[in-house]
């Protein structure tokens, strides 16, 4: 099951939730609580003096990837 973000209307207190789609719906509609969407971090790393948005691992993980798809006009970029 998923897990969601909601808060109290009432008080303001925010928890995490695992349930279905449905019974977060029943909550929601219900008037008590409200469903928060967060935002997740960037991924953002310095190296070499410049920032970067990702590491030098995954740069090397897409590299090794793009070589050995066996495909020659593979669009994976590098």
């Amino acid at each position: 099951m998923p897990l969601y973000d909601i808060r109290d209307t009432s008080t303001g207190e925010e928890k995490e939730v695992m349930c279905t789609y449905t019974a977060l719906k029943e909550k929601v509609d219900a008037g008590e609580w409200v469903q928060v969407h967060k935002g997740s971090a960037a991924l953002v790393t310095h190296v070499n003096g410049t920032l970067s948005k990702t590491s030098d691992g995954w740069k090397d993980l897409l590299k090794n990837m793009k070589k050995n798809t066996g495909r020659r006009g593979n669009t994976i970029k590098t």
